[in-house]
């Protein structure tokens, strides 16, 4: 028995179902997590999504902006909201799933972007942006006892160097400053959790999951970071069989600018 579970920033979703549906169709992953929606929760198209086999959803939308969703063959419950920097964004959303015996709680984020200068004196969007990963702080991977936790979703922040194309050009860049990678590392130690990407490829190989819209030529120029991420508690680790990014996709018609992020855990 394996599980594998699925980060996908959208960047709207009933733009760009088409390419949802045929991911679903085509990798099959037991649970779907989508950031970036960009729709109230009634217009997220879960009937479609439903007739795919993953008639499990919860969804913490909004209008025209941000929020997230939990597709999944497996049931969900305990869901939870966390309204982070309490500015009423749909930034995160969790739920309760069991596998292989095991109790597993999913958290599924999308960190504010940052806007363009990192001083958060000039730039509010900034401030929010650290403050929300201040917050995430106190996020523990082993909160709940007897279960298991795994984190995935946008977290706007590469922390590491070979994260991205250039350490020494994107030093001064949001997304890549040491305040952020700082803030994000701490997040990972304070909370024990563990970056499944990372030990499934070594931190001394590049790895990207998100190429920007102003590239003419995103492959050629392959100026690529790692946005997003996943997570899991200690005791998942050991579980872990791959991770696969999905680069071709940042070439399907109507992309995103993230791919699909796929991790694959084995029953023990």
């Amino acid at each position: 028995m394996t599980l594998s579970v699925t980060t996908w920033n959208i960047n709207s979703v009933r733009l760009r179902l088409p390419i949802v549906e045929d991911f679903l169709r085509r990798e099959n992953p037991d649970i779907l997590c989508l950031q970036e929606i960009k729709c109230q929760n009634e217009q997220f198209p879960a009937a479609e999504i439903a007739e795919l086999g993953y008639s499990n959803i919860v969804i913490h939308g909004q209008k025209g902006y941000h929020g997230v969703a939990i597709c999944s063959k497996l049931p969900l419950t305990e869901d939870h909201r966390q309204d982070y920097c309490g500015v009423g964004d749909s930034r995160h959303i969790s739920a309760i799933f069991e596998w292989a015996g095991r109790r597993i709680r999913l958290h599924n984020f999308y960190v504010p972007a940052g806007g363009d200068e990192p001083n958060r004196d000039v730039n509010p969007k900034f401030g929010h942006k650290l403050d929300f990963v201040e917050e995430m702080k106190a996020l523990s991977a082993e909160a709940e006892p007897n279960t298991g936790s795994i984190l995935v979703g946008d977290l706007n922040i590469a922390p590491l160097e070979h994260d991205v194309w250039s350490h020494k050009q994107m030093l001064k860049i949001i997304s890549h400053t040491p305040v952020e990678t700082d803030g994000l590392l701490e997040v990972m130690r304070q909370g024990k959790w563990v970056d499944l990407m990372r030990q499934h490829v070594p931190d001394t190989e590049k790895l990207y999951t998100w190429w920007s819209y102003r590239a003419k030529d995103w492959a050629a120029a392959d100026r690529g970071r790692r946005l997003d991420h996943i997570w899991s508690s200690a005791d998942l680790a050991p579980l872990l069989e791959s991770v696969a990014v999905l680069k071709e996709a940042r070439g399907w018609t109507q992309p995103s600018d993230h791919v699909p992020v796929t991790a694959r855990f084995k029953a023990p």
